[in-house]
């Protein structure tokens, strides 16, 4: 189903190819949406990657408590330092939405994370 024409909102947690920072290819994995509809209005989404926990953490990582609302199959993290810009329709699906408070947590760590003149 095309993602397009369904409205996005920040905390979703879609399927997405996101792209590698070290190569010009591409995986298949969860990510999550931290654009606005003013971002979203322009034709683009803002993503954060999301990676499976077995992976070594990194500063500013967050763990995901509350995994039933976001579809996702295993213990899972918000690596902040990873973000994309895509256009909505490479957006495969819509797996779930992170929980309101996760995301507000989020949102302070990447605040700090950029510093103060940002977000």
């Amino acid at each position: 189903m095309p993602t397009s024409d369904m409205p996005l909102k920040t905390g979703d947690i879609v399927v997405v190819p996101f792209p590698y920072s070290d190569r010009r290819a591409e995986k298949r994995r969860p990510a999550l949406v931290v654009s606005n509809d003013h971002v979203h209005k322009q034709g683009l989404v803002w993503l954060m990657m999301v990676t499976s926990a077995k992976h070594s953490e990194t500063a500013f990582d967050h763990m995901i408590r509350d995994l039933a609302p976001t579809g996702l199959k295993v213990a899972s993290i918000v690596r902040p330092i990873k973000i994309t810009c895509i256009e909505p329709d490479r957006i495969l699906r819509r797996a779930g939405t992170l929980s309101a408070d996760e995301m507000n947590e989020i949102t302070a760590v990447t605040r700090n994370f950029l510093g103060p003149a940002t977000l």
